[in-house]
C-alpha cells in the first residue's frame, strides 16, 4: 500500500540557498519512514513465523511431557504388580498361587513379556510368559542375556529397591526381535530377604499403553539410545524430524529415554505474508508519528534531566566534606570544590591560575615534584595504587597538616585519558583523636595490670586454704605422735589401775615411723599440690594454655578422697561413690578438674553442718556417662565419643531462688569468711575446658527440699581410629 500525497500548500517564498537543505532534510525523513516501514514489515513477518515455529514447539514438548509421565505410571503399575506377587508367609513352595497371580497380571498388563521369580542365588525358581505375545527366549537362551538382570538385583539387594537393566535386543521368530527391559524388584519377608521378582518390559508395547488426547495423534513416539539410536517406535506417522522433544525416564540404574517428534514441518511463508505486511505497514507508519512526537519530549526531558543532574552533582560536590582535585596530564588544577579550598586556605582561582600548588611546605618542594612526576607518568591502563597515601600539606596561614590522598585516572566520555581524580582527607582530628586513644590505652593497661595481680592475689589465697589446712593437720598429728612417743619414753612401764586401763599404749617405734613416714608423704603430696595450684592459678590468671593430660575419671576422685574424708570427719558426714564402670576416661588439667572437686565437696560439706541431722548428712560423689553415640564395636574405649558428667551431691537445705541468680558471680557468697571466688573459678575452668556447669534443687514426694547436685560436663578424649574430638583450647590475652 502506497500512502497518497496530497498537493502541498503554497510555501513562502524562501531565499534560493534555504531550498536544497530542507529537500535534503525531506528526502532523509521520507528515506528514514521508508526504511522503518521495510524493517518493521520483516521483524513481523519474521516474528510471526518465529512465534508458529515456539507454538509448534511447545505442542511437542507438551506431549513429549504428558508420554514421560504416562510411561512412569505404567512402570510404577508394574512395580505395584510385582510386589503384590510377593509370596506371603506359609505360601513357600506353592508354585501354583504364584503361577495363578502372575498369569493375572499378565493378561493385565500386555507390556510386561515375561516375570520370573528367583531365589537369594539368583536362580530362576518359576517364570511365566505374556499370553499376548511370543514366549521371549525362544532363539536365544534366557541365560545368555542374563549378566543384566543379575546386576539389576544386585542393585536392588543393595539399595532394597526396584532396579532396571539398560535395554537388550532379544530375537524372536521370523527374524524379528524386540528390545526389552528387566525390572528386579527384592522379595522379602519378616524383613528378610527371600529372593526377587524379575519383570521383563517390552518397549514397543510400553509406548503402545501410552494413552495421549486426539490432539496428540501427530506425533511419532520411541525409545533412543543417548546418540540417537532408535529402540522402539510407536505412532501412525512418522516424524518430520523438525520438533522434537526429549525426556528422560528416570529409572533405577537404566534411564531410559523418551523422543517425541511431530510430523509438522517448518510453517510456510506464504499464508502469513499478506496479514504481516498489511499490519507492518500500518503499525510502521503509527510508530513514525509517536516517534516524532516522543522525540520532541525525550529531548525536553533529557535537557531537564542534565540541568537537575549537573545541580545536583553541583551541591553533592559543595557539600562534602573530603576535598576533591582534578588535574590534567600536565599536573596543572583545573577544578577543586569548597571542601579542598577550606582545607588549604586558597581560592579556586588561586589554585587553578598557579604553575606550582601553593599548598606544597617549601622544604618538601623538590620531593612532591619528583613524586608528582612519577605519579603523571601512569596512565589509565596502568594506574597507581587507589590503597592511597599520606602526605603533609600547608594552610595559607603557615600551619602544616597531615592528609590522606586517593587518586584515579579521570577519563571523558569518549574513553579518552584527561587527568587525575583525588580525594583528600584531612588527618588532623584523626591524628588528635589516636593520640587521645594512645594515653587512655597506656592508663588501662596499667589498670589492668593491678586488676590483674589482685585478681591472682584473691585466687592464690582463696585455694591454697585447703592445701596448707591439710599440711597443718598432717603436721599436728606428727607433733602429738612425738609427744605420744617422748611420753612413752619417760614412763615406760605401764600404771596401774583404771587410769592405766583407759590410757592407749604408745605406738611401737616401728609403727611410730610408719606413721610420720606416712604423715611425711602427706605433707609432701599436699605442698606440691599446692605449688601446682599456684601454677595453674597463675596460668589461668594469665589465661594462657594449660597442659592437659588424659587420666581416668576415678584417679580424680581417689585423688580428692583424702581431703575429702577429713573434712567429712570432722563435720560426721557419710562418703558414698557412684562411678560407672569400667570408669570413663577424660583430657584435663588435672590440678584445676582437682581444685573444682574440692570445692564442690567443701561447700556441699558445710551445707549440711548447720541444718541437716548427722544421720542424714550423706555426700555423694558420681560420675557417669550422658546419653549420646553408643561406643563403637572397635573403639578403644567403652566410653569412646561419649561425654562425661561429675556430680556432687549433698542433703542440704538447698540454695534459695534470690541466691541461685547471683550464685556464679564474682565475688558474690553467702559466707561471712568466703571471698565468692569458688564456684565462679570452678565454672570458668570447666567452660575452659569445653563443658558446662550448673546446678539442681532436690525434692522429695512432698516437695521439700533435700539437698542440692552440681553436675559438670567435660568433652570425651579423641578416639584412637577415628576423628579426634574437637580440641579445647584456653582463651588467651594479655596478663
Amino acid at each position: 500500500m502506497t500512502p497518497s500525497v496530497a498537493p502541498a500548500a503554497p510555501a513562502p517564498a524562501l531565499p534560493p540557498l534555504a531550498a536544497p537543505p530542507r529537500r535534503a532534510r525531506r528526502a532523509l525523513l521520507w528515506g528514514a519512514l521508508v526504511g522503518l516501514l521495510l524493517v518493521a514489515q520483516t521483524l513481523l513477518v519474521l516474528l510471526s513465523l518465529r512465534y508458529e515455529e515456539t507454538r509448534a514447539q511447545e505442542r511437542t514438548d507438551e506431549v513429549a511431557a504428558a508420554v514421560q509421565s504416562e510411561i512412569r505410571r505404567g512402570v510404577q503399575r508394574v512395580l505395584q504388580g510385582l510386589q503384590a506377587l510377593q509370596p506371603r508367609a506359609g505360601d513357600e513352595g506353592d508354585d501354583g498361587a504364584w503361577r495363578q497371580n502372575a498369569a493375572a497380571l499378565l493378561r493385565a498388563q500386555r507390556e510386561i513379556g515375561r516375570i520370573e521369580l528367583r531365589d537369594r542365588a539368583m536362580r530362576i525358581a518359576v517364570a511365566a510368559d505374556s499370553p499376548w505375545h511370543e514366549p521371549l527366549f525362544q532363539r536365544l537362551p534366557r541365560s545368555s542375556v542374563d549378566f543384566e538382570a543379575q546386576l539389576a538385583c544386585t542393585a536392588a539387594q543393595r539399595a532394597m529397591a526396584p532396579a532396571f537393566t539398560p535395554s537388550q535386543f532379544v530375537p524372536m521368530p521370523g527374524g524379528l526381535g524386540v528390545e526389552v527391559v528387566d525390572a528386579c524388584v527384592p522379595v522379602q519377608q519378616a524383613g528378610q530377604l527371600v529372593g526377587f521378582a524379575v519383570a521383563t518390559l517390552m518397549l514397543p508395547e510400553l509406548l503402545e499403553t501410552v494413552r495421549l488426547p486426539e490432539s496428540a495423534r501427530r506425533h511419532e513416539l520411541s525409545f533412543v539410545e543417548a546418540d540417537g539410536t532408535r529402540l522402539a517406535r510407536s505412532g501412525a506417522v512418522r516424524g518430520a524430524g523438525v520438533f522434537v522433544a526429549d525426556r528422560l525416564i528416570d529409572l533405577t540404574g537404566a534411564p531410559l529415554q523418551v523422543r517425541v517428534d511431530a510430523a509438522e514441518r517448518r510453517p510456510s511463508l506464504i499464508p502469513n505474508l499478506a496479514t504481516a505486511l498489511v499490519l507492518g505497514l500500518s503499525a510502521g507508519l503509527f510508530a513514525v508519528v509517536l516517534m516524532l512526537v516522543r522525540d520532541t519530549r525525550r529531548r525536553a526531558r533529557a535537557e531537564a534531566a542534565l540541568a537537575e543532574a549537573l545541580a545536583f552533582r553541583k551541591a553533592m560536590e559543595d557539600s562534602l566534606i573530603t576535598g576533591l582535585r582534578a588535574r590534567d596530564r600536565a599536573g596543572r588544577i583545573v577544578y577543586v570544590n569548597p571542601a579542598f579550598c577550606a582545607m588549604v586556605g586558597f581560592s579556586p582561582d588561586e589554585l587553578m591560575q598557579a604553575t606550582m600548588p601553593p599548598y606544597w611546605p617549601p622544604d618538601q618542594v623538590a620531593t612532591y615534584q619528583r613524586r608528582q612526576a612519577e605519579r603523571l607518568a601512569s596512565d589509565a591502563h596502568n594506574p597507581p595504587s587507589r590503597e592511597g597515601y599520606e602526605t603533609e600539606f600547608q594552610r595559607k596561614n603557615g600551619e602544616r597538616f597531615p592528609v590522606m590522598v586517593y587518586e584515579a585516572p579521570l577519563v571523558d566520555g569518549t574513553g579518552h585519558h584527561t587527568g587525575w581524580m583525588s580525594a583528600v582527607l584531612d588527618l588532623s582530628a584523626q591524628r588528635r583523636v589516636e593520640d587521645l586513644s594512645r594515653q587512655q590505652q597506656e592508663r588501662l593497661q596499667a589498670t589492668a595490670r593491678l586488676a590483674s595481680v589482685g585478681e591472682m592475689a584473691s585466687l592464690l589465697s582463696h585455694e591454697l586454704n585447703q592445701p596448707l589446712a591439710a599440711i597443718a593437720s598432717y603436721a599436728t598429728g606428727s607433733l602429738n605422735l612425738l609427744a605420744e612417743a617422748d611420753a612413752a619414753d619417760v614412763a615406760p612401764t605401764a600404771g596401774v589401775g583404771a587410769g592405766a586401763a583407759l590410757r592407749r599404749p604408745p605406738p611401737s617405734p616401728d609403727e611410730l615411723r610408719g606413721l610420720l613416714r606416712h604423715a611425711t608423704e602427706r605433707i609432701a603430696e599436699q605442698a606440691e599440690r599446692a605449688g601446682r595450684v599456684i601454677k595453674s592459678v597463675h596460668d589461668f590468671v594469665r589465661r594462657r594454655h594449660q597442659a592437659h593430660e588424659l587420666i581416668g575419671a576415678d584417679v580424680l576422685i581417689d585423688s580428692v578422697l583424702p581431703l575429702v574424708r577429713l573434712s567429712a570427719r570432722k563435720s560426721g558426714a557419710r562418703i558414698v561413690l557412684d562411678i560407672v564402670q569400667p570408669p570413663p576416661r577424660v583430657r584435663v588439667d588435672r590440678t584445676m578438674v582437682e581444685q573444682v572437686l574440692l570445692n564442690l565437696t567443701r561447700n556441699a560439706i558445710q551445707a549440711m553442718e548447720a541444718h541437716t541431722p548427722l544421720a542424714e548428712r550423706v555426700l555423694t560423689l558420681g560420675v557417669r556417662l550422658l546419653p549420646g553415640l553408643a561406643a563403637d564395636a572397635g573403639a578403644a574405649e567403652p566410653a569412646a565419643g561419649r561425654w562425661v558428667e561429675f556430680s556432687v551431691r549433698d542433703a542440704g537445705p538447698g540454695i534459695a531462688d534470690d541466691v541461685a541468680q547471683r550464685l556464679f558471680t564474682p565475688f558474690f557468697t553467702t559466707k561471712p569468711e568466703g571471698m565468692g571466688l569458688g564456684l565462679s573459678l570452678c565454672r570458668t575452668v570447666v567452660e575452659q575446658h569445653g563443658g558446662a556447669m550448673d546446678f539442681e534443687n532436690l525434692r522429695d514426694a512432698g516437695g521439700q527440699l533435700v539437698g542440692t547436685v552440681f553436675r559438670f560436663s567435660l568433652p570425651p578424649p579423641p578416639q584412637r581410629g577415628g576423628r579426634a574430638a574437637p580440641p579445647v583450647e584456653a582463651a588467651t590475652g594479655a596478663s
